[in-house]
């Protein structure tokens, strides 16, 4: 396939980190990320060069695009975590020649040449040759919550009880890990923002569904948590919530944070719960999981894989954006709940 030299993209403006914390929601694209025409790059020796068919919009990208992410930003750089595309060219290593020509869902990691552009680059081991059988969809939300559903729910089975907690309940994430729940006959109690995603969410696998705004939030959340006795929190909000949560958690309880949503502070009540209780906090990052758990790697993929293909999983989309609309349309788009945003080249 021939590849151009040039390719639009939308690329960071700023550079590094910033200091300023800032919440989930994104109220302009335009101070984060620019469209422009930019140099196709050329992969390295281990990498695959993809033309992107659909790329995912993710919280990690919007905290990326932010400078609130845990990796730098590089100005001018496209951004964009995750996708699906045709590898086109590749490095000299083996791996990467043998992916020339495959749809893959891929990661782009610390390449710095995101998904939200007509061409990325990602290391090849972070590239997933997809079955037929897997539409665009899944393929390019494949990576991250998948693969995360899969490893934190592990982590809950390790523990042994089968109740469990998880904030930002209406989730993609958390939707796949309730349908694993479901499927295993563990309880998940999740929390949410609006009444009306309640009947859904018990439906797909959650044991107890509650509003957080809800006047009777924590004299509810206490009752569940005596009756259920969950010691694993999944949590993705932090702030005032998270803080509520733990504090009513029984004893070995494990806070395990995987993002950030809510920026006001988190605050520990009762420190002495980490001493006396043995209670502990603890965060979780996929890519360092990937890197450290690398024999459960092919099995969680290959088991992703047959999960979207048969009907069990399926991404809840709320719109495909194409690339030259992305910078009005996006922030709207986001505002709407229980499905992801697309970004099509």
């Amino acid at each position: 396939m021939d590849v151009p030299s040039e390719m639009k993209a939308l690329m960071l403006v700023g550079d590094g980190y910033s200091r300023t914390p800032s919440g989930s929601a994104l109220e302009a694209m335009g101070p984060y990320v620019q469209l422009g025409v930019i140099t196709v790059p050329a992969p390295g020796q281990s990498q695959a060069l993809i033309k992107v068919d659909l790329a995912s919009i993710n919280p990690s990208d919007v905290a990326f695009i932010r400078g609130q992410y845990g990796q730098p930003r590089v100005k001018g750089q496209p951004a964009g975590f995750e996708g699906v595309g045709i590898v086109v060219a590749s490095g000299e290593e083996p791996y990467p020649k043998s992916l020339v020509g495959k749809r893959v869902a891929f990661a782009t990691g610390v390449s710095n040449w995101g998904s939200w552009a007509e061409y990325a680059v990602a290391e090849a081991v972070a590239c997933i040759p997809l079955l037929d059988t897997v539409r665009d969809e899944d393929g390019a939300a494949m990576i991250v919550n998948p693969l995360t559903a899969l490893a934190m729910f592990d982590i809950v089975k390790q523990e042994g009880e089968k109740a469990f907690i998880m904030t930002a309940g209406a989730s993609q994430l958390c939707k796949l890990i309730s349908g694993l729940a479901r499927e295993e006959g563990f309880r998940p109690i999740v929390t949410v923002r609006r009444d009306e995603q309640i009947a859904l969410l018990k439906e797909i696998g959650a044991a107890h569904v509650l509003n957080e705004k809800a006047p009777d939030f924590k004299a509810t959340l206490r009752e569940v948590i005596k009756a259920e006795q969950p010691r694993i929190f999944l949590d993705a909000v932090t702030g005032p919530l998270a803080s509520a949560i733990f504090d009513a958690m029984p004893k070995r309880s494990r806070w395990i944070v995987y993002g950030r949503l809510d920026p006001d502070t988190t605050v520990i009540r009762e420190p002495g719960q980490l001493i006396f209780q043995h209670k502990r906090i603890e965060g979780f990052w996929l890519s360092e999981w990937m890197r450290q758990f690398r024999d459960r790697r092919g099995p969680a993929i290959m088991e992703a894989q047959k999960r979207f293909s048969d009907g069990r999983w399926s991404t809840d989309v709320t719109a495909i954006v194409p690339l030259a609309e992305a910078i009005g349309r996006v922030p709207a788009e986001l505002t709407k709940p229980n499905g992801k945003v697309f970004i099509r080249p």
